[in-house]
């Protein structure tokens, strides 16, 4: 995957991956994840893991060409099978306080393109995802994501395959161009507490999107609070989930969900490049799915348990954003969430809100979680205090709060 002269650019972003990302700790466990296209990276990981005291690094590869072997020559009820001694890597990741670092990047976007999208959208692991959503939610592992660039990605940005321009549009992203990253990324995660810690305070009843084609209002629970990126395990290690990290959010009401809602960017989702996505909400559910491609895959995503299709996360990104200065759609979720605003469906995060009787009543809990992006110059948002009156949130990409 990489030339030899990308060795210092994966070093730099193994070394944000574990510094600042994990926040390996001396003795540790860490499992990587990664594609098998991302083996560099995920090396350059392994390393900078070893020199920050890590006791063992455990690498993990993902290869898609077998996940549609899987759909296109597996039988039916092995889509969404999960393999035993995966759901053991996780508890045990759980036990032992790992640290776990997935290598994202986009490796052929369209892979998956042709094969029958009802399918594709149920062949995930369910058992493996919905624990997973637990350990987060529940924060029993100091984890993170970080991006590696590949030439089938910067096609799919910039129309040929010129990998250094999207080395430096990732390097923008992640900070890593500046002299000192981890000085940066402690100012800028301290900026986004400030306005988590704000719009907590402000305990809104309710978000409303405006723009084309959305007008959605969202109900938040009582005991509901807005997050950053700065985060702490329950054994008291802090770790930054994603990198970049650009995002305040918080998990809805799960029942309050009502109007439409159009996506300002393309999704990339599991092998497929969903265009033009619209919801409609009732209650709280989904109830209508639009998209020009990828509609199929969808459909299927939200049929999976009964809150696949309930709202699980909000998030807020404004103009800010160094991932949103670039200007580029990234086809990777990791980046394209945080250049702008986004809204996920299924599983919501325990650690949003604070009252277990919200959690029960209110709390979406879903084998799946699907971020799409909302956001722009041309969408407000706005805030419902109790009294009914709407406070501007977001205006022009900027916020209007803190």
């Amino acid at each position: 995957m990489a030339a030899p002269g990308d060795d210092a650019r994966l070093a730099r972003l193994a070394d944000i991956a574990v510094k600042v990302g994990a926040n390996v700790q001396p003795g540790q466990l860490v499992v990587v994840l990664a594609l098998v296209e991302a083996a560099p990276a995920a090396r350059a990981v392994a390393a900078s893991a070893y020199r920050a005291g890590a006791r063992f690094v455990d690498v993990k590869y993902v290869d898609r060409h077998l996940t549609r072997a899987l759909i296109e020559l597996g039988p039916d009820d092995s889509l969404g099978w999960s393999a035993p001694w995966d759901m053991t890597l996780f508890e045990t990741m759980a036990a032992e306080h790992a640290a776990y670092i997935q290598v994202a990047g986009e490796y052929d976007p369209n892979l998956l393109a042709d094969l029958d999208g009802s399918k594709v959208g149920r062949a995930r692991p369910r058992d493996v995802f919905g624990l997973w959503g637990r350990l987060v939610s529940e924060r029993k592992v100091a984890w993170t994501m970080v991006p590696a660039p590949t030439p089938a990605w910067a096609t799919e940005v910039f129309g040929r395959p010129d990998v250094d321009k999207l080395w430096t549009a990732i390097e923008k992203a992640l900070r890593t161009d500046r002299p000192d990253p981890a000085s940066a990324w402690r100012a800028r995660l301290d900026r986004l507490e400030e306005i988590a810690t704000e719009l907590t305070a402000r305990r809104f009843d309710a978000i409303r999107y405006r723009g084309p084609g959305t007008d959605l209002t969202v109900g938040l629970l009582p005991s509901g609070r807005w997050r950053s990126g700065k985060f702490e395990t329950v054994f008291g290690q802090p770790h930054v989930p994603n990198l970049p990290t650009e995002e305040v959010f918080t998990s809805p009401d799960k029942n309050r969900a009502e109007g439409k809602v159009r996506s300002t960017r393309p999704l990339n989702l599991r092998g497929n490049i969903v265009r033009d996505l619209e919801f409609r909400t009732h209650d709280g559910r989904i109830v209508e799915v639009g998209a020009t491609s990828g509609a199929d895959v969808i459909r299927s995503q939200i049929a999976v348990d009964a809150d696949a299709g309930r709202l699980g996360e909000l998030a807020l990104v404004d103009g800010s954003s160094e991932v949103g200065k670039l200007g580029l759609t990234f086809f990777e979720t990791l980046f394209d969430e945080n250049a702008t605003c986004h809204i996920a469906y299924g599983d919501g995060f325990n650690f949003c809100v604070d009252d277990e009787a919200d959690q029960r009543s209110g709390l979406s809990s879903s084998v799946e979680h699907t971020d799409f992006m909302v956001g722009g110059p041309e969408v407000d948002v706005d805030g419902r205090e109790s009294s009914g009156s709407w406070v501007p949130i977001l205006r022009g990409d900027e916020f209007q709060i803190a």
